[in-house]
């Protein structure tokens, strides 16, 4: 199934809900589909690209006056399995929470801690999801997409895609040239759960035994009393990445501020959060029209109606500002922002 247009509304297609059209919008569930429009849709190579996929991590500024792409190819396939492991054939456009309902209900681990983020499987991988211990890297094989620059179809194996906190090669080099259409996922029989983040273990033990099933209600829960329903408030989640610095810069901001919260990181590196110097500048809860940081998770800038994606943009832009003046820190977006600001 195709589907294209011109001038597209694009208020439905990213989880802030903020008003933007597109020039040019193209759908495809088959690999095929994106082939055969490249060789009949002239001068494309002239337009700007973004690849879409729920818009769960996109802020849009202002139209987008190039060409969308929406890999939406759905399905979900055994590829290969052994005593320990099954290795999943992911489509792109597979809701991510529904791969995790599906995994957890066949009794496969690697992947519940991960319930509940939203988007689609195709963006999870470039962006490299992760909650609660856990990060999609860890559970990836390999990724296949088509290239668009040479218009041939390639599989990048995990050791390629140079994975990060929050980043890949999707995010840089690969950065709307590689259109993914399937990813291979690894996920085990045997699983060793990670319950050592936050409350996620008293959470679990909540609901009985530590298992797959509870985990995953856990996540839910937590999820549900922090997040606001994009459905509700538009908002894509956490806006700013946690910063990661130097171990002995870290050290410096918890001798004068004992509550921050740490996180390990890599060797000699200290991860922050970024929601708790949000909070301690103020932000939690304000509002300004219809932009503002959510009540409870001040990591969260919200959508409440009729906010523009410029009016968003410029509030996290003073968040940034405010947190470095008074912390010496640098957040950085975790949401890319489309459009002209």
């Amino acid at each position: 199934m195709i589907r294209s247009y011109t001038d597209y509304p694009l208020q439905k297609h990213h989880t802030f809900g903020t008003p933007a059209n597109a020039k040019f919008y193209f759908e495809f569930t088959e690999t095929e589909d994106l082939k055969g429009f490249l060789e009949t849709t002239s001068d494309w190579q002239k337009l700007e690209i973004l690849i879409l996929g729920e818009g769960s991590n996109l802020l849009f500024v202002s139209d987008f006056h190039g060409l969308i792409i929406n890999p939406n190819i759905p399905g979900i396939k055994t590829a290969y399995e052994d005593r320990n492991n099954i290795w999943l054939e992911v489509g792109a456009g597979v809701k991510w929470d529904d791969l995790v309902e599906y995994a957890v209900y066949n009794g496969w681990g690697g992947i519940e801690n991960l319930s509940l983020i939203p988007g689609k499987a195709g963006a999870a991988v470039v962006q490299n999801i992760g909650a609660y211990g856990m990060e999609i890297q860890n559970q990836i094989e390999s990724v296949t997409g088509f290239d668009l620059d040479t218009q041939t179809e390639i599989t990048l194996e995990v050791s390629e895609c140079e994975y990060a906190y929050r980043d890949s090669i999707f995010k840089n080099r690969l950065k709307n040239r590689f259109v993914i259409t399937s990813v291979s996922i690894k996920l085990d029989k045997f699983p060793e759960f990670i319950l050592d983040y936050g409350d996620l273990k008293k959470e679990t033990e909540k609901y009985g035994a530590i298992n797959l099933w509870n985990i995953r209600k856990a996540v839910i829960e937590i999820r549900e009393s922090k997040l606001p329903d994009p459905k509700i408030f538009g908002n894509a989640g956490s806006f700013f990445k946690n910063p990661i610095i130097e171990t002995s810069m870290a050290e410096q901001l918890i001798a004068t501020n004992p509550n921050l919260p740490t996180y390990r990181a890599n060797e000699g590196h200290t991860k922050l959060a970024a929601g708790w110097f949000i909070d301690q500048c103020g932000w939690k809860g304000f509002r300004r029209g219809d932009a503002g940081v959510h009540e409870k998770q001040a990591l969260v800038l919200v959508n409440f109606g009729n906010a523009s994606g410029k009016e968003i943009y410029d509030l996290s832009e003073e968040i940034k500002l405010s947190v470095k003046q008074k912390f010496g820190v640098e957040l950085e977006r975790e949401v890319n922002v489309i459009g002209k600001n």
